[in-house]
């Protein structure tokens, strides 16, 4: 079965056809850059567009970089205020004229790491890390995700989110090296541990690419590994979320 899966992020709209069965993206990735505005509009049209580059009809899964509760936008992330309240299944629905299924981001690639990645058949508490413009988390117990584990949004000194200081986009802003971002990576890693207390975190989005640049650096506990569908894992495990509702939420 082929399900469109679409992983929005706060620079890139992308999207790809995925065999649900195997989870393997069956076309390239199509890439298509973030509305500088970051509205709800603007970026629903982008959806739209991305769809309609692969000629697809049926049902859509979408990972969205937010709170998402039934559909709907809760905070506004990393994106316009204008996102809260908005119902995006609906939004997205509506503009593209296929069925949507939206949820967290990170919820998305964990549910690719628990399927068909090194999450699979783990038990315990697992904790999917998206390094990207923010700090995505997806949570994971016995299987099972627990849904909107937004540990990227954990205020920290001076800043609002913690994400402002350890996210890719804080290392881009302020010009840091591995080394000095690597630390700042790991002291949010040790907070996380010390909240949740995981059995496993695994590293995805797209800096997780550049592991070998900042492992040295990681000391928690917990077990540590890199994801290796990547940032492809948004878009996989969007497809795979279409499924969900017929699992409840369990890994299918």
């Amino acid at each position: 079965m082929e399900i469109l899966g679409i992983d929005i992020g706060g620079t890139g709209i992308k999207g790809a056809l995925v065999n649900v069965e195997t989870g393997e993206m069956i076309t390239e990735r199509h890439r298509i850059p973030t509305p500088s505005s970051r509205k709800p509009e603007e970026m629903a049209e982008v959806v739209a567009q991305i769809v309609e580059h692969f000629n697809y009809k049926g049902p859509v899964g979408c990972g969205f970089p937010s709170i998402v509760k039934d559909g709907v936008c809760k905070s506004e992330g990393n994106l316009h205020k204008s996102w809260v309240g908005v119902n995006i299944d609906e939004l997205f629905t509506k503009v593209s004229g296929q069925p949507f299924t939206v949820l967290n981001d990170a919820d998305a690639a964990g549910y690719a790491s628990m399927n068909y990645g090194v999450g699979k058949g783990r038990e315990g508490l697992v904790i999917m890390i998206t390094i990207g413009t923010g700090l995505g988390s997806g949570v994971f117990h016995n299987g099972v995700l627990l849904p909107n584990f937004e540990l990227g949004q954990i205020p920290y000194k001076k800043y609002k989110k913690i994400e402002d200081w350890a996210a890719a986009s804080a290392k881009e802003r302020e010009g840091l090296s591995f080394e000095k971002w690597g630390k700042r990576f790991n002291k949010f890693l040790k907070i996380v541990e010390l909240i949740t207390a995981p059995d496993l975190i695994i590293l995805g989005g797209g800096t997780s690419k550049k592991w070998n640049e900042f492992k040295h650096l990681i000391d928690v506990d917990s077990e540590v590994v890199k994801a290796e569908l990547m940032n492809n894992a948004g878009i996989i495990g969007a497809a795979v979320s279409c499924l969900r509702e017929q699992h409840h939420g369990h890994v299918v």
